[in-house]
């Protein structure tokens, strides 16, 4: 196999610096593209190994980042530079004009960005993305609206505003000062960070995006993980996606097979090299399926289940029952921002003043297996205009020790005082629960540092600069949980499930 060839492709104001990587013989081959802002040398096992397997494999380091010239602007430029990089790639002599857009978070960005390009030299035949970080609105917010905080000051303290990485660097600032998170205004966050991100303040008046659409029947592969934040993201493209659609989920982080959760079991141990190629090629062949199909690994267990496509049917476990989730404390509790409920503690500290809802459920007297979309329902109200409403299921293994099973939040404007019914997505469950395990909900105002801080005084959480406490109740009559129970499903192979 020969060397990679090291060249640049010009695009509208820059040039973006490109290898390629040929497989052995004369060619032409199918094109895999990957376009990333984290560096082309990540990508160099990765080029050898789609190389080793019969495809040209073209990496990109994006505009402004790296070897690349031009300013970086995350989510900017990326429809025309991918665009522009598909016409290249089939210019070459040693292309057949066939090309697999891949990626992984926003490189998964990128090889979604011209799919819906009107002409088909400027978009992909196939996309694998993994992880996606779909758009600048679509990281800032989560679905129930509100500022994922932890998460994108790491990016760009890590990423934003400079042509090189360092993925330390929220870490290291942190180590100084433990508070950082807490400043405010969150918009002028930077200035404590201590170097400029002028981007900042953009990603937080930024608008959402339709979710990509295909012009013409484009093949996907969505990848994603239940312990991705973005897991919802990657479901919501897979459930959109008007072309033959794949799903692979696995008990993943954002990282994938390299972050196992630790509900991971054998069983679900994946080479996704070896499974993108196998399904790049039925695609680039026609050999998929129109309907919609997908996997997901079931933590805890070996198996792999059929992906949902819906919210199917769900159990509902009651509050305040005995048979169903009995609470403990706090039908009213107090929202302080000052003082909020941390989404990096699993323990519950008890208060004279609770600081949310804690109900907890019997032993589980058979397994259970969970594959689905989970909800909690409330009947709840608050005495500020504005509130935000995280709710937290953790399972307690017989042992007693607690692992994160769900969360989702959720920002209410209600008449302050008035009490409404509303619900609260908990995102995708996958998860096998041993006889003997107990559910435990904690119902709170906040979920800091994952999520920023509800001031209550009616102000935008990101420009605020001064904090109130909010009072909250929770009837537990009319509240219930409801969780995607699974009876007789059969196990699948992931493999022949996707690449099918």
């Amino acid at each position: 196999m020969p060397g990679p060839v090291s060249g640049r492709v010009a695009v509208e104001g820059a040039s973006l610096a490109t290898t390629v990587q040929l497989p052995d013989g004369d060619g032409p081959f199918p094109a895999v593209v990957l376009r990333t802002p984290y560096g082309m040398r990540g990508h160099r096992d990765e080029a050898c190994g789609w190389a080793a397997r019969g495809f040209a494999v073209v990496v990109q380091d994006v505009r402004g980042r790296y070897a690349s010239d031009g300013d970086w602007q995350p989510y900017r430029h990326e429809e025309a530079d991918s665009a522009a990089t598909f016409r290249w790639v089939r210019g070459r002599s040693w292309s057949d004009g066939r090309i697999v857009a891949a990626g992984a978070s926003y490189a998964a960005h990128c090889a979604l960005a011209a799919v819906g390009d009107g002409d088909p030299r400027s978009r992909p035949d196939a996309v694998i993305a993994a992880v996606p970080a779909l758009g600048l609105a679509e990281t800032a917010r989560g679905t129930g609206g509100v500022e994922r905080l932890s998460a994108r000051a790491g990016w760009w303290a890590a990423h934003g505003d400079r042509p090189d990485s360092d993925a330390a660097a929220l870490d290291d600032v942190l180590a100084r000062d433990p508070r950082l998170l807490e400043h405010l205004p969150l918009v002028r966050l930077p200035e404590r960070l201590g170097r400029p991100l002028p981007s900042w303040p953009g990603l937080w008046a930024a608008s959402h995006r339709p979710t990509p659409t295909p012009r013409g029947p484009i093949p996907l592969l969505a990848v994603g993980g239940t312990r991705d934040p973005f897991a919802d993201d990657t479901l919501r493209l897979w459930l959109d996606w008007t072309g033959p659609a794949r799903l692979l989920v696995g008990p993943w982080g954002h990282g994938l097979t390299s972050e196992p959760a630790p509900e991971a079991r054998p069983g679900h141990r994946t080479r996704l090299g070896d499974l993108y190629v196998r399904w790049a090629r039925a695609a680039l062949d026609g050999a998929l399926g129109r309907e919609r199909r997908g996997a997901v690994a079931l933590g805890g267990s070996d198996h792999w289940y059929p992906a949902p496509a819906g919210t199917g049917e769900r159990t509902a476990w009651p509050f305040g029952t005995r048979t169903g989730l009995r609470l403990l404390q706090g039908d009213t509790f107090v929202a302080d921002p000052e003082q909020p409920v941390r989404s990096d503690d699993l323990s519950v500290e008890r208060r004279d003043v609770p600081d949310r809802a804690l109900l907890v459920g019997p032993p589980l007297p058979r397994p259970l297996d969970l594959c689905g979309g989970a909800e909690a329902e409330l009947c709840a109200a608050a005495d500020t205009p504005t509130a935000d409403w995280a709710v937290r299921v953790v399972a307690l293994d017989p042992d007693g020790r607690a692992l994160p099973l769900a969360t989702g939040i959720v920002r209410r404007t209600d008449p302050a005082g008035e009490e409404t019914r509303f619900r609260v997505p908990l995102g995708l469950v996958a998860r096998r629960l041993p006889a003997g395990t107990r559910l435990r909900v904690e119902v709170a105002g906040h979920h800091f540092p994952a999520h920023a801080r509800n001031p209550h005084t009616c102000e935008d959480p990101v420009h605020a600069t001064r904090l109130t406490a909010s009072r909250r109740t929770l009837r537990p009559a009319g509240s219930s949980l409801l969780l995607p129970v699974v009876h007789g499903c059969r196990p699948i192979d992931p493999v022949q499930e996707t690449c099918s």
